[in-house]
């Protein structure tokens, strides 16, 4: 664990978590989204290679998202959508593919290794936990659940609820609203430099880049979640 800050709060007051990358592990979700494409073009007897459909997939996906405003909200299950019937080259009901869809990603998808006994270990703390992510409001909680984590978070603050996605100062300042702390002795851990940790840092919240490049916000740079204990000590409840 590296420490770029010249001077620390005696006491933290919460630590906030972005989803992907850093609790959910990304290799995992592409692992699921690919048995998905390739299910799904079983299913209909599309005679496209496996990786040629998932590129395109990923191709629409990305593209859908490139197209909101600024940091407006677009719900990753509507640019889901576009990528199957960019796949399918037609509309394609949801029905016909959301079901199994979600099936695969509940059944493939993995946390990033020792975030859950990181988590768990933050509940012993005088702390807010909280959450501050992208993800479609939904999903992110079912997400949480499958990992047995949800009832470790005191707070949860999506994208969708905010209607703005990082590093929109909106949605950390909703999650700070939410918590009732001091940015200043507030930690947020993510996996992006210009969303999570500078986005962050400029309300005034302590930047972790976990797998992130390094800069002038990033306060501590970790190589594994459970550094984090390291960081907030050892105050308990």
């Amino acid at each position: 664990m590296s420490s770029g800050v010249d001077e620390e709060p005696n006491e933290w007051e919460a630590v906030f978590w972005d989803i992907g990358g850093v609790i959910l592990d990304l290799e995992s979700v592409q692992a699921a989204h690919a048995a998905a494409i390739e299910e799904f073009c079983e299913r209909r007897e599309l005679e496209t290679p496996t990786d040629e459909a998932v590129e395109t997939w990923r191709t629409a996906v990305g593209e859908h998202f490139r197209e909101r405003d600024g940091t407006e909200f677009r719900a990753a299950r509507e640019a889901y959508a576009v990528g199957f019937e960019a796949v399918a080259g037609e509309p394609v009901p949801r029905e016909t593919w959301q079901p199994a869809f979600e099936k695969t990603v509940q059944e493939t998808i993995e946390p990033v290794p020792g975030v859950v006994e990181a988590i768990e270990g933050l509940a012993d703390r005088d702390l807010h936990v909280g959450v501050i992510s992208d993800v479609d409001d939904e999903a992110g909680r079912e997400m949480l659940a499958q990992f047995d984590l949800r009832e470790q978070f005191d707070s949860i603050t999506t994208s969708e609820e905010v209607g703005r996605t990082k590093p929109d100062p909106d949605i950390f300042e909703t999650a700070l609203e939410k918590a009732n702390v001091s940015p200043e002795r507030s930690l947020m851990i993510g996996d992006r430099y210009d969303h999570d940790v500078k986005g962050a840092a400029e309300v005034g919240m302590h930047g972790v880049a976990f797998g992130a490049e390094e800069g002038p916000a990033v306060s501590y740079r970790i190589a594994s979640p459970l550094e984090v204990l390291e960081i907030v000590g050892t105050a308990e409840r």
